[in-house]
């Protein structure tokens, strides 16, 4: 269809979910039988500090080898694969065309006048577009969204997947693979977020991405650069190790006694405020929002001990962490003990991985 080979599309394949991070390689293979979801296979494998920075590959090699080996050890045996590009990188513009074209019609005519909606010269930039459905104000035409990104950026992505020796089946955009990734949170919301606002709050390594889905619609983004990132240059800072020594220390647990006072509460508390910030951006942007009824926090940080019920007593909201895999099988070959542990880290790839599946749930 359109040159991102599937980016909006839903494909009817296997896929292998790989989400490419700033602090390391998440791999995961779902599988499904009826609505009963199995986790088949899950790696993490760390990357090098410059390795990805603000959402670019900087160090290609690195993330390649990283991409291998997280899945040599998951022990998947997909050769086709689903990876995000960050939303920052792309532009998406919902525009109206004749209701009457076919998709072959519709691609040629967006091609044809994509000057009018992208900054960039069309040989630089890879476009894909979804039709809608109707117009409201106009019965022949229907809405589409047209999706581009600069060629380069798509690039960085799928040439690290090949040379891991793994086929870059399908592009998508991180807000829409957070957004699907949240079919594996209803179960943790109030009445499955019937007539609910949620905040969906996924605190990556370099980026902190808030979803708030009201009534089971999303209808507010936002990317805010806060992480991870931030606690383990803390924890270089005031103990004087390594960025590896630092990140291991801090998935691991492995820190001194004063880590919580002197350390993790300052950060923690700027948590807080970096999700009350984008909340209150969010009730300035809309004119009939007025509460938030639950945060569900996701991302490395969301394994924090009693994260949850620290942002809880900072902001007054009830607070949950994510738990995607709850209720699903665990195959032999993924281990439940680090299953359990990387289980908050996995939005992304959830997200990714379960474009496997036509239709999504």
């Amino acid at each position: 269809m359109g040159l991102f080979d599937g980016l909006l599309s839903k494909k009817n394949e296997p896929v292998l979910g790989i989400d490419i991070s700033s602090s390391s390689v998440k791999v995961l293979e779902l599988g499904r039988r009826g609505d009963n979801y199995t986790v088949e296979a899950l790696a993490v494998e760390g990357l090098p500090a410059t390795a990805v920075v603000e959402k670019q590959i900087v160090e290609p090699e690195a993330v390649t080898e990283a991409v291998a080996k997280a899945i040599g050890r998951s022990g998947t045996k997909l050769k086709r694969a689903a990876v995000a590009v960050a939303g920052s990188s792309v532009i998406t513009k919902t525009i109206l065309m004749p209701a009457s074209y076919s998709d072959a019609e519709l691609e040629d005519q967006i091609k044809a006048e994509a000057d009018q909606y992208i900054p960039y010269s069309i040989e630089d930039v890879n476009i894909d577009f979804q039709v809608l459905g109707p117009a409201e104000d106009a019965e022949d035409q229907v809405e589409v969204l047209l999706a581009a990104c600069r060629r380069d950026t798509v690039d960085d992505r799928t040439n690290v997947i090949v040379n891991a020796g793994i086929d870059p089946w399908i592009i998508d955009i991180e807000a829409f693979v957070l957004e699907n990734a949240c079919t594996f949170l209803r179960h943790q919301m109030p009445d499955e977020g019937r007539g609910h606002a949620i905040a969906v709050v996924d605190i990556g390594s370099s980026t902190t991405s808030m979803l708030v889905v009201n009534n089971g619609e999303v209808e507010y983004t936002r990317d805010q650069q806060f992480g991870g990132r931030q606690l383990t240059e803390d924890i270089m800072r005031h103990y004087g190790m390594t960025w590896e020594e630092a990140g291991k220390a801090k998935r691991f647990g492995n820190l001194p006694e004063d880590y919580d006072g002197a350390v993790l509460s300052p950060f923690i508390e700027d948590i807080a405020q970096q999700i009350d910030r984008g909340l209150q951006f969010y009730f300035a942007s809309s004119n009939q929002a007025k509460q938030i009824d639950q945060i569900i926090l996701g991302g490395g940080c969301a394994a924090i001990a009693n994260i949850d019920q620290r942002v809880r007593e900072r902001l007054q909201i009830p607070t949950v962490i994510a738990k995607p895999f709850k209720g699903m099988n665990i195959a032999g070959r993924a281990k439940p003990q680090q299953v359990e542990r990387d289980e908050t880290s996995m939005l992304q790839a959830c997200g990714l991985a379960m474009r496997a599946f036509d239709p999504v749930p």
